[in-house]
């Protein structure tokens, strides 16, 4: 041990201690980014047929204010990943909130396409910005043995969300009859950012970054709020780690920038945890987002009168569906861990393209035929797709940079995939009213599928360098 860098002995401390409740705490805290991914999805998805009603919203705009949200993401996750590095995990995890507040307010008191948008931008960069810095955090607070686990809970808060945000949205809808209610779901964003900003404010920063600093005092106090029983030799390393020589071995010379992510010690692994992502967001923002509306357009509500009864219905077919997201995740923290993240990630990838080819039959049978026969068809289509996304990929791709980069790239690494991540969901939401619109669901499905096998195809490719 007394050739091991004081980051080093204290990871080996963290690493063998049991998971204890200030941990599942500080688990809890880190949630919110994601959470609130899933909750601003669903929301806009059901928002979005009244705004459309009131605003007269063209395909076109739609799209925009769809993107809006996500490409706020893409800025939020390039920015956050670095100056998470820089600053440290808790400023970023407080600032994000208050962003998603803000954008939440302004999206609600929104008089038409220019205030949404803009709204909707902010909300993004605020989810953006969780993102690399809760997932750092994550993976730096926890025991090995139960980091895999609970770095794919994490993600899987984004069901929650989504489920959470159908439980407001059905309520709402079922009691306020007014084409106003879009503004409640969407005022509901800022409660919650901001009740998390609050409960986030009394967390310690991350130890570990704290080391790579050179705060070895506030290092110290971080790891003895996480392992009490260990403090006597916390102090004893970071005291070591207070002597000059041994400082300068833990600091890095400068920031090394995201440069390095493409250099040859780092390139492959940045494409096995960038690729996968960007294209499973592709269809996992552009499905989550616009499910109400394919419903919709595959009749599955067509003979509901009025735009809050078919909106209702709507939302009430994606709750349902939705609910898979979660059993999909619950699926994941199981086998995630005993199977691999590469082997779940390559099964995840293959069966959403066959989940969308099932929905392309569905929609080729409910052209040709009339009847309702045809929505269970639908409903297997959705489920399978949501279900082996959320056991696989959408589980994996979340906990790939943070484990497979050293904790001065860690953030970095991970806003860059992050990042990469949001274009493909900013793709995905902004094209799928276009292509629906000028080339029918089917089209949409078919795009689906194919992104779904390239990821495949990344996956299997790129997967030898997730070694751990």
């Amino acid at each position: 041990m007394t050739d091991l860098s004081p980051s080093q002995r204290l990871t080996g401390l963290l690493d063998e201690s049991p998971l204890k409740p200030i941990q599942r705490w500080l688990w809890v805290l880190s949630t919110g980014g994601t959470l609130l991914d899933g909750f601003v999805i669903f929301v806009l998805g059901v928002a979005m047929p009244l705004i459309i009603a009131e605003f007269r919203l063209t395909p076109d705009v739609v799209g925009l204010i769809g993107a809006s949200l996500v490409f706020g993401a893409v800025f939020g996750a390039g920015l956050g990943g670095p100056v998470a590095d820089r600053l440290g995990r808790k400023k970023l995890m407080l600032a994000d909130m208050i962003i998603i507040a803000t954008g939440a307010a302004t999206s609600a008191l929104a008089n038409g396409f220019p205030l949404l948008f803009i709204g909707q931008l902010l909300v993004g960069v605020g989810v953006g910005v969780d993102f690399p810095a809760s997932s750092s955090y994550v993976s730096e607070v926890l025991p090995k043995r139960s980091r895999a686990r609970m770095m794919v809970a994490t993600i899987a808060c984004q069901s929650v969300g989504m489920l959470l945000a159908a439980v407001i949205a059905l309520f709402l809808l079922k009691n306020v009859h007014s084409a106003q209610t879009w503004r409640l779901f969407l005022a509901i964003e800022g409660v919650i950012a901001l009740l998390f900003f609050l409960l986030r404010l009394s967390e310690p920063d991350s130890p570990h970054w704290l080391m790579t600093r050179g705060r070895f005092a506030d290092a110290a106090q971080a790891f003895i709020r996480i392992m009490p029983e260990q403090r006597e030799a916390v102090l004893q390393i970071t005291s070591d780690g207070g002597d000059p020589n041994v400082a300068n071995s833990v600091l890095p010379p400068k920031s090394p920038g995201i440069a390095i992510l493409f250099s040859r010690d780092y390139r492959a692994r940045t494409m096995l945890v960038a690729v996968p992502w960007f294209l499973m967001d592709i269809a996992t923002y552009g499905v989550g987002l616009f499910t109400p509306i394919i419903l919709g357009a595959i009749d599955v509500s067509a003979k509901r009168v009025g735009v809050i009864a078919r909106d209702f219905a709507d939302a009430r077919g994606s709750a349902a569906i939705d609910f898979f997201l979660l059993l999909g995740f619950l699926v994941g923290i199981w086998a995630v861990p005993r199977f691999g993240r590469i082997r779940m990630q390559a099964i995840g990838f293959a069966g959403m393209a066959f989940g969308m080819l099932v929905l392309m039959i569905a929609v080729s049978l409910s052209n040709s035929f009339a009847g309702a026969g045809n929505i269970p068809l639908v409903f297997a289509g959705f489920i399978l797709f949501n279900l082996v996304m959320n056991a696989g990929p959408n589980s994996t791709t979340f906990t790939l940079a943070p484990i497979l980069f050293p904790t001065q790239l860690r953030g970095t690494a991970s806003g860059f995939a992050a990042g990469v991540a949001k274009i493909g969901a900013t793709l995905g939401v902004f094209l799928l009213p276009i292509l629906k619109a000028k080339c029918g669901v089917p089209a949409v499905l078919g795009m689906m599928a194919v992104v779904s096998v390239l990821g495949l195809v990344v996956t299997l490719v790129f997967g030898r360098e997730d070694s751990e």
